[in-house]
């Protein structure tokens, strides 16, 4: 009787003691254990015990956490394959994706974009300084929304989960490591700007190049003075091209950091002004009509108008909404320069399914072998082969080797996909 009586006292003090415990408090195995809409998140991370252990080690951190019903959307999104074949070196860069630096709670949010650097520091996805970023932005409702690679968006679903190593966000729909400037471009079907790139041959450049910003003129831009665009020669184009791309050298022009009056210097070697007016941003004359699309390299802003190194002085009407051509030209009908877009630009934009969408996308088994190096990878940078010799797909495979910034611990907060 009186065993049973100590037993059922002691079991009395453990469960009050664990009512007690604060969130604040929970490890990230604890946290992740008590959010039912994150078992599959949770089964992932586990998978990679080296990311876990640096996690569960880790201060001040955010982390997007893909929820349940998030999975169930990977057989419809360019990660299907990745988790269809079990390919843990790219799935280890994915979830490296969904770790921030720094605590970042919803209260720190706006309607001005923020670009967060994340863990994701491979070169393939991330040749950037500081690594590569997720932009931030609060919309109508007090609804914010992550953008990744090829402008996807997951919308926070719960927001300000702690546990002791920062703080998690659940959104619902995974965040896309940013591809680079050929697959971009063709998903946005920008395609005259990308098929004149590789037409002068400075595709590689902007594929492999570190921190570029490439404004590129929309497939109208390139349909209203086509005719002059025939005419040009090879050299002739790339030199205009260059002066669309400004390679910052550590800097990288988000929408954020582009203030009225910032003068860039482009690679063709002229300045392009940056203008704001009428609630919208123009670079020299051109209106910027779609900003801030992620590469793996920098960043892609979408304008209206082919911009000109001859004429730097002609001063945008924000009136009119699209701006008039300032390089004599005819029409054309046909978009230019398509022919020349590499056909492996667009390859790995396929969104059908590859798994059955009616049952549960489990990952188990996914990252059994998260402790290995690709091998080609590895004796690629062992042996110090220049990145742009080689170029690489969207669905390129990613080293799976990774440190912390300086050996330095960092702190998290964890966002996570789907409803809470």
């Amino acid at each position: 009787m009186r065993s049973t009586f100590v037993f059922t006292f002691a079991s009395l003090l453990a469960a009050t003691a664990a009512a007690q415990q604060q969130p604040q408090d929970l490890t990230l195995t604890q946290f992740l254990k008590n959010q039912k809409n994150l078992t599959e998140f949770n089964t992932l991370v586990q998978n990679y015990g080296d990311i876990y252990a640096a996690l569960s080690f880790s201060k001040d951190l955010t982390i997007f956490a893909p929820s349940d019903a998030a999975f169930q959307k990977i057989p419809y999104s360019s990660l299907g394959g990745a988790f269809t074949t079990n390919d843990s070196a790219v799935i280890r860069e994915v979830l490296k994706y969904h770790i921030i630096n720094g605590t970042h709670p919803s209260g720190s949010f706006t309607g001005s974009f923020q670009f967060l650097p994340t863990w994701l520091n491979n070169q393939s996805y991330s040749n950037v300084t500081g690594g590569q970023t997720v932009g931030v932005v609060q919309q109508a409702g007090n609804n914010i929304v992550c953008i990744s690679g090829l402008g996807s968006r997951s919308s926070l679903t719960n927001k300000d989960l702690s546990f002791r190593g920062g703080i998690v966000h659940i959104i619902d729909s995974f965040l896309i490591p940013p591809q680079n400037f050929l697959n971009t471009v063709s998903t946005f079907n920008i395609t005259a700007v990308g098929g004149a790139i590789a037409n002068a041959s400075i595709d590689n450049y902007v594929d492999t190049q570190k921190d570029l910003t490439i404004f590129a003129p929309n497939n109208d831009a390139f349909q209203n003075i086509g005719s002059s665009l025939a005419s040009m020669s090879s050299q002739d184009l790339a030199k205009l091209l260059n002066y669309h791309v400004v390679n910052g050298s550590n800097f990288v022009g988000y929408s954020s950091s582009l203030k009225n009056g910032t003068i860039l210097k482009s690679l063709q070697g002229g300045n392009l002004s940056i203008i704001l007016a009428s609630n919208s941003m123009f670079v020299n004359s051109a209106r910027v009509v779609q900003q801030d699309l992620l590469l793996s390299n920098g960043v892609l802003h979408v304008i209206d108008g082919i911009l000109n190194y001859n004429a730097t002085g002609v001063q945008p009407n924000p009136v009119l909404p699209t701006q008039a051509p300032i390089i004599p030209g005819s029409a054309v009908t046909n978009v230019p320069f398509t022919s020349y877009l590499p056909s492996s630009a667009s390859s790995s934009q396929d969104s059908s399914p590859t798994g059955d969408p009616s049952s549960s996308f489990g990952v188990s088994d996914i990252g059994s072998a998260a402790t290995t190096t690709d091998s080609s990878e590895a004796s690629s940078t062992e042996s110090g082969t220049d990145p742009s010799s080689t170029k690489k797909s969207a669905a390129v495979k990613l080293n799976s080797q990774w440190t912390l910034s300086g050996g330095v611990t960092l702190g998290v907060i964890v966002f996570a996909l789907g409803a809470y």
